[in-house]
């Protein structure tokens, strides 16, 4: 019994052992790649491809046979697996894989968050077809069946300077999209990743992290409420994160800068009066600077007689200090007082501390002097 229980113990080993593969090169000299790209702080892009160069295997160059040739246009005929013709594998070796965290649109069509593997149609004169199917285990495209696709478009190839490797590149990187690329020898077949409801996805995210230690300080709460401002997005839920960040439990702190974002989402809202209401509360609170930013802020809402008594309280507070002469001059030039305007600014020119900022107003008084508005 015990001998029997070696020999099975041993014929188990010798078969797992047989499983073993030691490491070699990669076939053809295919090197296996891969390139993430961030777009934005929350949405990952990730392919994973292997890299054919242009010289080959044995040496010698096929430029100039790399399209219509090597990689065949059309459809090609399939000697291997199921397919009876098959789109090219956009790569080497096993699938091309493109992994997306994030629902997202590629040229604008909706593709779900997910990974799949690319295959491309190319064509000698016109566009190609780039196919994203469902099946990221099979080799290459010898098994690629049309009824796994989630999504195909058509792209139009761009001539490049020559590029031995085959390689995926992220051409242009924004907050909202970027554009991928692939590229080799002469030819880059690009394709534009955006993330799908962008402005919904960081708010959701914002309300998420609000729930947890990062919501224990008003300067998160404000900054989210920014976050609608700036984006003209969500801004009756940036007006609750704005008033939380001013009055929330044990957390809410009333000082120029969380005032000033409420009022400022307030006016985004069109809700003049209750944005004055809170102007008024603010101003005591603020330095110069500060307080000329608020100016020019009004200024720039349509609220100009609210942004001269801003300048004018400013003026008042800081005995005249810079910048508050540059403040009365565009205050008075945003209701018309050319006049006065003028006169405040001849002043700040003479107060200007520095070389660009006395060239400025120089202009400025040029166009005052032309009874026009400076800002």
């Amino acid at each position: 019994m015990k001998r029997l229980f070696l020999t099975l113990s041993l014929s188990f080993l010798l078969i797992q052992i047989s499983k073993a593969q030691i490491t070699l090169p990669p076939s053809g000299s295919n090197q296996k790649s891969s390139v993430t790209q961030q777009i934005g702080s929350l949405v990952k892009v990730t392919i994973k491809y292997s890299s054919p160069d242009v010289t080959g295997p044995n040496g010698q160059s096929r430029k100039g046979n790399i399209w219509g040739q090597l990689v065949p246009y059309g459809l090609a005929p399939n000697n291997f697996g199921s397919a009876n013709e098959i789109p090219w594998r956009a790569g080497a070796n096993e699938n091309t894989v493109i992994k997306f965290s994030h629902d997202v649109l590629i040229n604008g069509n909706a593709i779900a968050a997910g990974a799949y593997s690319i295959h491309m149609i190319p064509t000698e004169t016109g566009p190609w077809t780039i196919i994203f199917n469902k099946d990221t285990e099979s080799w290459g495209s010898y098994f690629y069946t049309q009824e796994n696709d989630a999504l195909r478009i058509e792209v139009t190839p761009e001539n490049i300077e020559y590029q031995e490797w085959l390689n995926y590149e992220f051409t242009d990187r924004q907050n909202d999209k970027a554009t991928c690329a692939l590229q080799w020898e002469h030819k880059s077949i690009p394709f534009t990743i955006e993330v799908a409801n962008y402005n919904d996805l960081y708010v959701e995210n914002i309300e998420d992290e609000l729930k947890s230690s990062k919501g224990f300080v008003w300067t998160n709460w404000n900054a989210a409420a920014n976050y609608a401002l700036s984006n003209n997005t969500h801004l009756e839920k940036g007006l609750e994160w704005a008033e939380f960040a001013v009055s929330g439990n044990f957390i809410g702190q009333k000082n120029f800068t969380t005032l000033t974002t409420k009022a400022n989402i307030l006016m985004a809202l069109n809700r003049n009066d209750e944005a004055a209401a809170i102007v008024n509360e603010a101003i005591p609170m603020g330095t110069a600077n500060q307080l000329h930013g608020l100016g020019r802020t009004l200024i720039t809402n349509g609220l100009k007689d609210k942004a001269l008594d801003v300048f004018q309280k400013n003026h008042e507070m800081n005995d005249g200090a810079w910048p508050t002469e540059v403040g009365m001059a565009r205050g008075f030039s945003a209701v018309g007082n050319y006049a006065k305007a003028l006169e405040h600014c001849r002043i700040a020119h003479m107060q200007a501390p520095d070389k660009l900022n006395k060239d400025n107003l120089a202009s400025a008084i040029e166009k005052l002097e032309k009874k026009e508005d400076i800002n």
